[in-house]
């Protein structure tokens, strides 16, 4: 198939293809006109063009009746598929068979979600959608929309918030604080004070060059600082240090209800009112009503809507 010059077929009026299959059709004027609704000077004006566009007089009166030339009876039959695979583009309707269909939904994260989301997807999709991956990857504010532009990524989930019209949001869950600690290892109880929160040393979070990490926008709102001795990027790795060392961490709730108990952890809350970015599903307009879309947004926010509450 030759490539397509859109240059050139910008100045034809594809329209008048549709008045040609009505004239091949009607092999009449006004029974054209009438087919496309159209006045039938204005069907006698396309007709004008089409002879001047196909150098060609394409339909001759004979009687009654407008019989096609040679010309016409030879572009007839293309016209028609030509016509004929434009509307069957326009009525498609996509659909999605998780079971059989074999396709890679690609998913950007922030925070703390991909280690939330992605066990629990992961056992899901081999059930009931084997033939389908994941491709998960961490991607920052700065770059998740420009990622969902380029169709690098489906969707994004996490800390993000976009008012252009471009991208849809639903919002999943609210975030609170939770302290994760080694019992064994730092004489605290079932709670701790404000005083100690703040005195004791601490692991967190950081994707930056600030030591409160994920924490300062929160921190710097109730004017407070942590002793903070340790970060890591990765919140295993500070559940790691919270398990090794008399460390107290300072996780997102729900991240520290399911890991802390496997690295021997007691989960507190927080002693003070921390304000966190709620976790949002982002997505662009063009994958808003395809339905693969739509059936992976629907497994996250069920699996995501399941999980504990926090305090």
């Amino acid at each position: 198939m030759q490539p397509i010059d859109h240059f050139d077929l910008r100045n034809f009026d594809l329209n008048l293809l549709i008045a040609f299959d009505a004239m091949m059709r009607e092999r009449s004027v006004t029974r054209a006109a009438e087919r496309l609704k159209i006045r039938q000077p204005a069907m006698s004006h396309n007709l004008s063009l089409l002879r001047t566009l196909f150098q060609d007089e394409l339909f001759v009166r004979v009687g009654t009746v407008m019989q096609p030339t040679m010309r016409a009876q030879l572009l007839a039959e293309p016209v028609e598929q030509a016509l004929g695979m434009m509307q069957a583009v326009i009525h498609a309707t996509s659909e999605f068979d998780p079971m059989t269909d074999q396709r890679i939904f690609r998913m950007g994260f922030s925070s703390e979600v991909e280690l939330l989301l992605m066990p629990e997807l992961a056992s899901r999709l081999r059930q009931r959608a084997p033939g389908v991956r994941l491709h998960g990857r961490p991607v920052q504010q700065r770059d998740v929309y420009r990622m969902l532009d380029d169709r690098i990524l489906n969707l994004a989930i996490g800390c993000f918030d976009s008012q252009a019209q471009r991208y849809r949001q639903q919002p999943l869950f609210e975030q609170s604080l939770s302290c994760v600690f080694h019992p064994d290892m730092m004489a605290l109880g079932e709670s701790i004070s404000l005083e100690e929160y703040l005195s004791l040393p601490h692991s967190v979070v950081s994707l930056s060059e600030s030591l409160h990490g994920c924490l300062e926008a929160a921190l710097d709102a109730v004017g407070g600082k942590l002793n903070v001795v340790a970060t890591s990027s990765e919140f295993l790795g500070v559940l790691g240090m919270a398990a090794s060392a008399p460390l107290i961490a300072t996780l997102p709730t729900r991240m520290a209800r399911r890991y802390g108990e496997a690295f021997g952890l007691r989960v507190v809350p927080v002693p003070m009112t921390l304000t966190v970015p709620d976790v949002s599903l982002i997505w662009t307009a063009q994958e808003d009503n395809h339905p693969a879309s739509q059936w992976l947004r629907s497994e996250i926010a069920d699996i995501l809507g399941r999980m504990d509450v926090p305090w």
